[in-house]
């Protein structure tokens, strides 16, 4: 299969590039453990709203919850600037720099 077949192909199955990330397996561990704690908060959250815990509670707790969020989002898009962006650019690949502007954008909307 033609390699922009495949590409499509892999958007279709499953609504992302094929493109893979070459995360250290320290990081790996790192970004899951700090997932399944935000995981953790997020089942916290839901069970102080379905105890009625004060508003102001909740809005701590979620704020937290944004908090660590970022910092998993912090640790990869460092990991993608010094290793994927590097990489692509070093190829002569100067597309990446507009998706790394998307990817900022989509990052600073919140």
């Amino acid at each position: 299969m033609e390699e922009s077949m495949k590409e499509v192909a892999c958007n279709e199955e499953v609504g992302t590039s094929c493109r893979k990330s070459h995360h250290p397996e320290r990081v790996k561990k790192d970004l899951t453990t700090r997932l399944n704690r935000i995981e953790g908060q997020i089942r916290g959250i839901k069970g102080m709203i379905e105890k009625d815990v004060y508003c102001d509670d909740v809005i701590t707790q979620l704020s937290a919850t944004q908090s660590a969020l970022n910092s998993v989002a912090k640790i990869l898009l460092e990991g993608h600037l010094k290793g994927c962006v590097v990489e692509r650019l070093s190829e002569g690949d100067n597309e990446v720099l507009d998706e790394l502007v998307v990817t900022i954008q989509k990052l600073m909307k919140k």
